[in-house]
């Protein structure tokens, strides 16, 4: 009778299976291979794949995220429904309402009003709603009022730019803001022209400014306290945002 085949596997003195050194895979009591391990890393793979398919879409849907209404198409910009106006009968008191609330920390903007709300002064100051108690408290402590505050989304409208922007003869940048212009030479980045308003102390700042290159010039309310001067410091900062931006 021929020899039985020889098993892969042995029995010791006490009786305990005894594995085959060269096979690396394990076995069970039968001695068939034990795919366990296989099993469990196979679920592990398929709860990673569900956990990180699960954070996806919460960041899809969740507030801020990618796929949410807040930046979809905008860049992050702000909508119209979540802000406020402050609207004032003098250009004084909007120059001292936006100073008073960055002074405590408010993310504020001056810009022009919408055609329903001007009253004379061609600035309102834009203000995120949510903060809108906290807004009326720091001016109600100064003794300034605004005659209305409204929403946005209340008007339909966006406030407009303040600002005004031309290239000429693909050299000059000119800005207004207001009532006040100021040219750049984008050639050599100095400014060549401030002109508008009809306060007595615009000659001088222009003078002061005329001639100097952009990065190297003063602010323009560093020599001169007057409303136009204001305007010129917006439109000062404007072009000093344009020319970084590439304009």
């Amino acid at each position: 009778m021929p020899a039985p085949p020889l098993s892969p596997w042995s029995v010791n003195n006490d009786c305990k299976l005894q594995f085959p050194s060269p096979r690396h895979e394990s076995c069970n009591i039968s001695g068939e291979p034990d795919v366990s391990g296989e099993i469990m890393t196979q679920n592990s793979f398929q709860t990673s794949l569900l956990h990180g398919f699960a954070q996806k879409l919460r960041g899809l849907f969740s507030p801020g995220g990618k796929g949410s209404d807040m930046d979809s198409g905008s860049g992050g910009k702000r909508g119209c429904n979540d802000r406020g106006l402050l609207v004032f009968d003098h250009t004084g008191e909007v120059i001292r309402a936006e100073r008073l609330l960055r002074k405590a920390g408010l993310d504020v903007e001056v810009k022009g009003p919408p055609p329903e709300l001007r009253t004379g002064c061609d600035m309102v100051v834009v203000f995120e709603l949510v903060s809108q108690a906290r807004v009326l408290d720091v001016l109600e402590r100064e003794g300034l009022a605004p005659s209305q505050v409204v929403s946005a989304h209340d008007v339909l409208l966006e406030p407009v730019s303040l600002f005004q922007i031309k290239h000429l003869d693909d050299r000059w940048l000119m800005v207004r803001a207001a009532n006040m212009k100021i040219t750049l030479d984008a050639a050599d980045g100095r400014i060549v022209n401030i002109s508008g308003g009809g306060c007595p102390d615009v000659p001088y700042v222009a003078h002061r400014l005329c001639g100097l290159r952009l990065d190297e010039a003063p602010a323009p309310l560093s020599l001169g306290q007057t409303l136009c001067c204001y305007s010129l410091q917006k439109a000062f900062e404007e072009l000093r945002r344009q020319v970084a931006c590439g304009a």
